[in-house]
């Protein structure tokens, strides 16, 4: 839940009205997202609130801070929805259960170490081979990880 948000229904007639839902929205709208799946969920209740929910988030004020989509070119700091738990490069759809909320540059690090990691743990090669390479390669890690160990290329492949 939303800190300092209470979930108050009131029942008029037909429509139910939600607080919450209603603030979501305005948040959304300010944002400049309003339309798509990311509107559908704040409307559904499938949103608690607006925050990177990647893995690793690199926002240097936190999850919850996102520009505007009106700038151009786009901000690293926007909202943007990701195709999770199926990525869209394995055919996954911006659908009700496949979304979760991203900064773009969160989005775009976690994408890259995927198509990095993917083929090679499809070749066969170890998590242990894969650290080694990843660090020969110079790939950046999450922030706070001294270096690619097996456990950080399985925490970062899975998450």
């Amino acid at each position: 839940m939303v800190e300092g948000l209470q979930l108050v229904r009131f029942d008029l007639g037909n429509r139910r009205w939600n607080i919450m839902s209603e603030t979501l929205l305005r948040e959304l709208e300010r944002l400049g997202v309003a339309r798509g799946i990311l509107v559908d969920m704040a409307r559904r209740e499938q949103i608690l609130e607006v925050r990177c929910e990647m893995p690793h988030c690199y926002h240097h004020k936190g999850r919850k801070a996102f520009d505007p989509r009106s700038q151009r070119p786009p901000s690293n700091w926007e909202l943007t929805a990701d195709h999770y738990p199926r990525l869209k490069m394995h055919g996954g759809r911006l659908t009700l259960d496949n979304v979760r909320l991203a900064h773009r540059l969160c989005n775009r690090v976690d994408y890259g170490w995927r198509i990095k990691i993917g083929p090679l743990l499809t070749n066969g090669m170890s998590l242990a081979l894969i650290a080694e390479r990843l660090e020969k390669q110079s790939v950046p890690r999450p922030h706070g990880s001294p270096r690619w160990t097996p456990a950080l290329v399985r925490k970062v492949f899975v998450s």
